[in-house]
């Protein structure tokens, strides 16, 4: 773990965050010794985002199939 002061990582924004994307994280400590975190952040997809299923119909096979469904329910 790397650790870089305020100051430096100010000056060195952009390499400090590719070696937190290679590392994982770096470590940045102010005067007062707080220190932060920081690292890089893994891109989540939506839950709806799901393959696709070809099932090899067609537009009107599938919504006759879903007519049928829905007067088979009502």
């Amino acid at each position: 773990m790397t650790v870089y002061t305020f100051t430096t990582a100010r000056q060195r924004l952009a390499h400090l965050m590719d070696e937190a994307n290679r590392k994982a994280e770096v470590v940045i400590k102010r005067k007062n010794g707080q220190m932060f975190e920081l690292r890089s952040v893994e891109e989540k997809g939506s839950g709806l985002d799901v393959p696709g299923v070809d099932v090899q119909l067609s537009t009107n096979e599938l919504v006759d199939m879903i007519r049928e469904l829905r007067e088979e329910s009502a």
